[in-house]
């Protein structure tokens, strides 16, 4: 672990490549031998360009193998009449067809392993952050098969039913969550069974931890000690309080949205998918889509979509390549010299994230994962997890957390908390140092927000990326009482026999300007970028597609992906970002959307507490 530690139809740029060639050698034989003028070469030159054009047509071209690109190549390709291209920048999840020998994306303790290289990850980094001591924060995101969700700690949260809600009322509407919950249910199958919000039949498999590590019981014991409620699905019924979180992890392995939705639709004659392929411009015939342009071993090539171009790059490369084919603020589009295709100043605007912070005890027993990270140790686990999916390395050990109000008259959770039995240091990037276990805390609902702009047209450029992170009263104060109500926790009697002196913090932080300190210094992102392309109405100048996901003043392209959120939601991105691109298939499709009224949602008795 670092904390511990086929038969696809690809579409061959080879086989096209020799396509073109026939057709223009057999324009070379004709022009020789039956003497043909330079004016009937020119076109028979052009009927051959056309017609290899007409090859690399389809239905649908997909950008972006990730939590969204691989649910809708699956969905769309269900309907047989349908052919689809998706294309995604970075490798696939397998090596000669093994998921053991990708053991670093597939093996659920080895997780923090991408994140310390950029093999499979967009390795992507913040401006200096000027509310946060100057701090350049980093970023990674996914470049693989499954993007994120191969990379990501599995954690399976949805959301409040309040935030789909919320969106309805800031623009999209038909994405409450009378209308969302269904797609949640027809994405998942949840190893406890099918009720009224688990789903029973979908492919994406969620799980329950299986370490029943002492540590994970004195969190939740401990919890409840200071009054907090337990509940049994936070996915559910009632989000507020602590309990087992829900995990995509299938018999021992990480379940990303490739393991679920892309590999099983592979087979399929009229799916065709291409990695290592960069994606530089999206292609117009005045304001419709017709196409994309991308590069591959050094190629420039085309491939054309008859009916739409989807973007699924998620928020930082979605809006980044909207921007470079001259979509976005034209007066920052003819700063760089880009074509104005249409004016859409949301663009890359509203960008939102979580911030989180650690929390972290000496624990004053050996039973943390400290030692499993010795290398001995961690080559036993490794080889276990080789040989059967068993053991410490079945796991992402995130296995219970939950959801609190910050104060009273706060209407839902507005503070997530992931337990971990070990301690992480730099994203995982430096090893444990001790026994120790750690709280993941931080605000769901932060009022700063920031933005993202085109460093220059180079593709391969990362934009500059501005969460303008703590830029409001509001979340500095929230943090504050994160770590409050954290050291209130772990102050309980559940963790006496396990308590040893405060690492971070520490006990010399104590005042309020203590701790705005040691948050400046030590919060980092939770990996959840969101809402730059977000989801609204066309009377909403911000807006960047419809509420069908459509993107506003062209034709025949679409965004789907977490950027479209309008705001950001109460926990984890994704779960909500597999539901949008279930959702938005059925749109595509032009199918009614599923709808369940009235489930009920839980409400505290009183505001007028915290808890």
């Amino acid at each position: 672990m670092s904390y511990l530690m086929k038969g696809a139809t690809c579409w061959s740029p080879v086989n096209q490549m020799h396509r073109v060639t026939g057709t223009l050698f057999k324009s070379h034989i004709l022009k020789n031998i039956l003497g043909l003028n330079e004016q009937q070469f020119k076109i028979s030159r052009t009927l051959s360009q056309l017609s290899s054009e007409k090859a690399t047509s389809y239905s649908y071209v997909i950008v972006g193998a990730g939590s969204a690109g691989c649910v809708l190549a699956n969905r769309l390709t269900e309907d047989p009449l349908s052919t689809v291209l998706l294309l995604e920048a970075g490798p696939k999840d397998t090596l000669l067809g093994s998921k053991r020998l990708m053991w670093k994306i597939h093996m659920p303790a080895a997780l923090t392993y991408n994140l310390c290289d950029d093999k499979y990850n967009w390795y992507y980094h913040t401006t200096s952050q000027k509310h946060m001591d100057n701090r350049i924060m980093y970023w990674p995101r996914g470049r693989v098969w499954g993007g994120s969700s191969s990379l990501n700690a599995m954690v399976y949260i949805r959301g409040h039913a309040e935030d789909y809600n919320r969106w309805s009322r800031e623009g999209a509407i038909g994405w409450d969550y009378e209308h969302c919950l269904p797609y949640f249910k027809k994405a998942q199958t949840h190893e406890l069974g099918p009720d009224q919000y688990r789903g029973g039949n979908g492919p994406l498999y969620v799980s329950r931890g299986k370490t029943n590590h002492p540590l994970h019981h004195a969190f939740l014991e401990a919890t409840q000690q200071a009054g907090y409620p337990f509940t049994d699905d936070m996915n559910g019924y009632q989000q507020e309080g602590f309990g087992w979180m829900d995990m995509t992890i299938h018999q021992g392995k990480s379940w990303s949205t490739a393991s679920a939705y892309l590999h099983p639709a592979l087979s399929r004659p009229n799916l065709s998918v291409a990695e290592k392929t960069l994606v530089t411009k999206i292609l117009f015939q005045g304001t419709k889509s017709i196409g994309v342009e991308y590069m591959k071993n050094g190629q420039r090539q085309k491939a054309f979509a008859s009916k739409e171009v989807i973007l699924s790059g998620g928020a930082i490369n979605s809006p980044q390549l909207l921007m470079l084919s001259g979509i976005g603020n034209a007066d920052d589009l003819k700063k760089l010299g880009i074509p104005v295709v249409c004016h859409l100043p949301g663009v890359g605007q509203n960008l939102q994230d979580h911030l989180e912070v650690y929390v972290q005890q000496k624990c004053t027993k050996p039973i943390t994962l400290y030692n499993a990270q010795k290398p001995v140790n961690m080559l036993k686990i490794g080889l276990e997890w080789l040989w059967k999916f068993t053991g410490e390395g079945a796991t992402a050990h995130l296995e219970s957390g939950g959801f609190i109000r910050s104060e009273p008259g706060v209407p839902h959770p507005d503070v997530q908390f992931h337990f971990l039995p070990s301690q992480v240091i730099d994203h995982g990037r430096v090893a444990s140092t001790m026994e120790a276990y750690q709280v993941h805390v931080g605000p769901m609902r932060s009022t700063s927000v920031g933005w993202l702009k085109l460093k220059s047209t180079d593709p391969n450029d990362h934009p500059i990326i501005e969460p303008n992170y703590m830029s409001t009263e509001r979340d500095i104060w929230e943090f504050r009482q994160c770590v409050k109500l954290t050291r209130e926790i772990f102050a309980q009697k559940a963790f006496e026999k396990f308590r040893g002196p405060e690492i971070q913090p520490g006990n010399h932080v104590q005042s309020d300007k203590e701790i705005d300190a040691f948050i400046r210094q030590k919060a980092d992102s939770a990996y959840h970028p969101s809402c730059t392309c977000k989801m609204g109405q066309l009377s909403d100048s911000t807006a960047v597609v419809d509420p069908q996901t459509r993107v506003i003043g062209v034709e025949n392209l679409r965004v789907v992906d977490a950027s479209i959120m309008p705001s950001v939601v109460t926990g984890n991105l994704n779960a909500p970002t597999i539901m949008i691109a279930e959702k938005a298939a059925d749109i595509i499709k032009g199918l009614p959307s599923l709808q369940e009224k009235n489930v009920p949602v839980y409400k505290p008795k009183t505001l007028e507490t915290q808890r």
